[in-house]
């Protein structure tokens, strides 16, 4: 079954996912960087503040699944941080860490 799905509609879907080890939401870290829509067809940038964290895979199904579960087709790429995001989200990480996982 194939849907129209909105960005925002994405966005909504995955406001609430909160990183495993800090008390923020993927979106407000800014670990998801950017959301594209093609029909039904979501694909998405996921910026890591470091290569090979720990947790990769564990944030990409946290994102995947949810909108797998909404009948999409999701294609998840990753990247790294630059340094202005990697800033803020230390800052963020800094102020809401909740400790390990």
């Amino acid at each position: 079954m194939s849907k129209k799905i909105s960005e925002e509609n994405v966005r909504r879907i995955l406001a609430n996912i909160k990183h495993p080890a800090i008390d923020r939401t993927l979106l407000d870290l800014g670990i998801i960087k950017s959301i594209t829509v093609e029909s039904n067809l979501v694909k998405i940038i996921l910026a890591f503040p470091f290569p090979n964290i720990p947790v990769k895979e564990l944030l990409i199904n946290s994102v995947r699944e949810p909108l797998k579960n909404q009948s999409l087709e999701v294609e998840i790429e990753t990247t790294v941080m630059n340094e202005e995001e990697l800033h803020k989200f230390l800052a963020m990480e800094q102020e809401a860490w909740k400790g390990a996982i």
